[in-house]
């Protein structure tokens, strides 16, 4: 619960309405969920296995990446000095499986 709250900013409640409030709760529940099965999932063996949900987010999610979108496909190109791109490779093919 203390991860969710302090990494997912689920604690956060600052919005004028009930209903606004607990759709910002819902969100931070369905993102702490994914990440914690991200972390099950793709990141198994890895040393990103135990990270905290606020470690996935600074190392996986929070890249500089140039995105080029053409009709068939669409690139990410990471920078080669990224630290994390071979968790990040492993991470997607595991997911693409």
């Amino acid at each position: 619960i203390k991860e969710c709250q302090l990494d997912m900013f689920a604690d956060r409640t600052s919005a004028a309405t009930m209903k606004a409030n607990q759709l910002r709760l819902w969100f931070a529940s369905i993102a702490y969920v994914l990440l914690a099965a991200l972390r099950r999932i793709a990141l198994a063996h890895t040393q990103l296995e135990k990270a905290t949900c606020g470690s996935l987010r600074l190392k996986l999610m929070k890249i500089g990446a140039q995105v080029t979108v053409t009709v068939r496909r669409i690139r990410v190109a990471m920078a080669s000095a990224c630290p994390y791109a071979e968790e990040f490779a492993l991470a997607h093919a595991r997911l693409c499986r």
